[in-house]
């Protein structure tokens, strides 16, 4: 038997669309999702990204016809977890305090993403489908003969260096800096490192999966739009040899032996799938008159949780944009917010803090804890001629949630912690005179 390996980088697009797709002409049985005998002796199986009785407009789910089933493979054995951590944490530390960190170095010794994966912190807990883990990846090496799916949680991906490439088992999607990769729950995949080492931000979602915030006001177009979101077009793997399957489950990895790539999908229809986006793409939404709008008119994408508004998670970005507002204080003004923020930077300089938040940093402000410009960026905007600014060669991002973020040992005692990190705030002077 000839071996063949899922190569096509073809996309759809759309978002939270019904697409159908076949690597083989035929593949997709003719209106019958589970038919007696599928075409080309495949198996029909369900994948089911929510309850069989959820509302029509919240269900997920998509059938794929493969050459084995999901269940074909050894028994199952728990792994050491390395540094991924699984909320609610043993260990650790909840705190108020403003954190920053360097960007993590890339291991010497040859890691895969799997392996490079470190948890600094998250919330909630996964086994009642709550909360997030955030996590940093620092690899150098493709996955070689394992692949892996996550039980406990959706997975956003965002590179910062170098590209990364998923072969999923509905196809390919491949991300460079600042383009973002979604894959559900429980979707298998390996994970390929084109420019070797990479690295970039995760954060685990285990709440309702991620979609589109509602757009109110801004009417029918602006912010991400649902036509620039990519899901891959079939492209099946036909390989037997000894390989492993690694799942993540209850907080651990699980490891079982498997004799042919679970990637083996050969077609594929359902709006549950893996998808792509370009943060350039992004419209943004802002002031044309005075004052600075809130940071929600960069969401891309929300976990909703309980009310209306408040989110398991947003994810907001901070793209290029034109800064014009009259008599404006521009940067993000100074606040405390019932949402904690974790921010990391993909390129460029932040507006707000224009020193020491470096691309591949990352920064945290749990709920409540005060912050807001440096000093120097406050002395700057506020002494600034107010004319149209271009702010580009920039993309900071936030995961922004409603719980706290407790950090992990490992994130609390990293040796990329800037232990100063709230001295860039104890510069700002007391203005007041007792003048208007």
């Amino acid at each position: 038997m000839d071996t063949v390996t899922a190569t096509t980088l073809e996309y759809q697009s759309g978002f939270g669309n019904e697409f159908a797709s076949e690597a083989l002409p035929g593949a997709l049985p003719d209106g019958r999702n589970s038919p007696q005998r599928a075409p080309y002796g495949l198996y029909a199986e369900l994948v089911s990204g929510t309850a069989f009785t959820q509302p029509r407009a919240d269900n997920l789910r998509t059938w794929v016809y493969r050459m084995r089933p999901s269940a074909v493979h050894g028994g199952f054995r728990q792994v050491d977890n390395g540094s991924l951590r699984t909320p609610p944490f043993n260990e650790g530390v909840l705190t108020p305090q403003q954190m920053r960190w360097d960007p993590t170095p890339v291991p010497d010794e040859k890691t895969d993403l799997i392996s490079g994966m470190m948890t600094l912190g998250g919330n909630g807990d996964a086994n009642a489908q709550a909360g997030i883990g955030i996590h940093i990846y620092a690899a150098n090496a493709s996955m070689d003969g394992r692949y892996f799916y996550n039980s406990d949680g959706e997975m956003l991906f965002v590179p910062q260096q170098g590209r990364l490439r998923l072969v999923t088992e509905m196809g390919v999607l491949e991300a460079a800096p600042n383009e973002i990769i979604v894959v559900p729950r429980g979707i298998k995949f390996r994970a390929d490192l084109p420019d070797g080492p990479s690295r970039g931000y995760v954060c685990e979602n285990f709440g309702a999966a991620l979609r589109l915030p509602d757009l109110g006001p801004i009417g029918s177009n602006g912010l991400a739009n649902a036509r620039d979101f990519l899901s891959p077009m079939a492209s099946f793997e036909d390989i037997e040899g000894e390989f492993e399957l690694v799942n993540k489950f209850g907080g651990n990895l699980w490891s079982a032996p498997i004799g042919h790539s679970p990637l083996d999908v050969v077609a594929w229809h359902g709006n549950l799938g893996p998808y792509k986006y370009d943060l350039a793409n992004f419209m943004a939404i802002g002031s044309i008159s005075f004052d600075h709008p809130d940071p929600s008119i960069y969401t891309v994408l929300t976990s909703p949780s309980g009310p209306a508004g408040l989110a398991n998670v947003d994810f907001v970005i901070f793209p290029p944009r034109w800064l014009v507002g009259e008599n404006t204080f521009r940067p993000p003004w100074y606040h405390r917010n019932i949402m904690s923020e974790f921010m990391g930077l993909i390129l460029g300089q932040y507006d707000a803090k224009p020193e020491g938040f470096v691309p591949g940093g990352a920064s945290l402000h749990n709920m409540m804890s005060a912050h807001g410009p440096d000093d120097g960026a406050y002395e700057k905007a506020t002494n600034a001629e107010l004319k149209p600014e271009f702010l580009g060669a920039t993309m900071a991002f936030m995961f922004e949630t409603r719980y706290p973020i407790k950090l992990t040992d490992w994130a609390a005692q990293s040796p990329q912690i800037q232990a100063g990190y709230q001295d860039c705030w104890q510069g700002l002077k007391k203005n007041f005179n007792g003048k208007k």
